[in-house]
């Protein structure tokens, strides 16, 4: 039950896109798999599949494959499903780089 009530938890504040940008930078750093996961759900969090592969005028299943555990979505896809979910993907120096 404790499970059920945090995705409740994640998936309220993962409609906020401030959250949204925070959770998915911070996964992203964990690996690929991770940032894959949380990009799932943030789109859970506005909608689902249906709603965002519609919305971004991909097919339903290609957005399936993109978001599974050995999906690859390409930069273009990964741009549209950002833009749907009202983010976008930015750089910043490594502070740590020589």
């Amino acid at each position: 039950m404790k499970a059920k009530l945090y995705k409740d938890y994640l998936l309220k504040h993962l409609q906020d896109p401030e959250r949204a940008a925070g959770y998915l930078t911070e996964c992203y750093k964990l690996g690929e798999a991770e940032f894959l996961i949380a990009l799932r759900d943030v789109v859970e969090a506005h909608g689902g599949i249906g709603q965002i592969s519609k919305a971004a005028r991909l097919n339903r299943e290609n957005l399936y494959r993109l978001l599974s555990h050995g999906g690859n979505p390409t930069l273009a896809s990964l741009n549209t499903i950002l833009a749907v979910l009202g983010l976008k993907l930015e750089f910043a120096p490594d502070k740590k780089a020589p």
